[in-house]
């Protein structure tokens, strides 16, 4: 079984999530902040949801605060912001740290599996990781790259 499948995080309801449940899932994982430029990005990520999601996409937004402190907000305030301002209705887990000594597990193996440019830290809001039906990683989109800009990627790997 894929290192992917072993993997568990918090949601942001509290619940135990184990990533083995995504066997055959075409996953996007990506970093949130409520108060960042790019958390219009949001958006942008509902809608792939609501147009893959019943073809096998899963996308799991983690909440984190490292960057900027633009994720200050508790479980609630989260929750409150992603579904009042941008109507998300996709995972949204407990906030992590995805940088240094204490960065979740998910994000150590994202990091490992694909290391970015220069450096495997991850630079800043809303880095974005594509894992195959598989559990391998496919790609890595910078903060900067829109969710609509991945749709391609997104297409192939469920085989569309």
């Amino acid at each position: 079984m894929n290192d992917f499948y072993h993997l568990s995080a918090t949601s942001l309801q509290g619940q135990n999530i184990e990533f083995n449940n995504f066997k055959d899932k075409v996953v996007l994982i990506v970093n949130t902040a409520s108060q960042c430029g790019f958390t219009g990005q949001y958006e942008g990520l509902q809608a792939l949801h609501e147009k893959y999601h019943s073809q096998g996409l899963v996308i799991i937004g983690f909440p984190c605060n490292q960057f900027g402190k633009q994720e200050p907000g508790n479980a609630t305030q989260i929750k409150q912001g992603c579904l009042i301002n941008y109507g998300v209705n996709f995972q949204i887990m407990s906030k992590v740290d995805v940088n240094g000594e204490h960065a979740h597990p998910v994000f150590r193996h994202l990091k490992s599996e694909l290391p970015g440019f220069i450096t495997r830290k991850i630079k800043w809001n809303f880095t974005k990781f594509l894992i195959g039906k598989d559990g391998r990683a496919i790609k890595r989109f910078a903060p900067f790259t829109k969710p609509e800009a991945i749709e391609d990627n997104i297409r192939k790997a469920l085989g569309a």
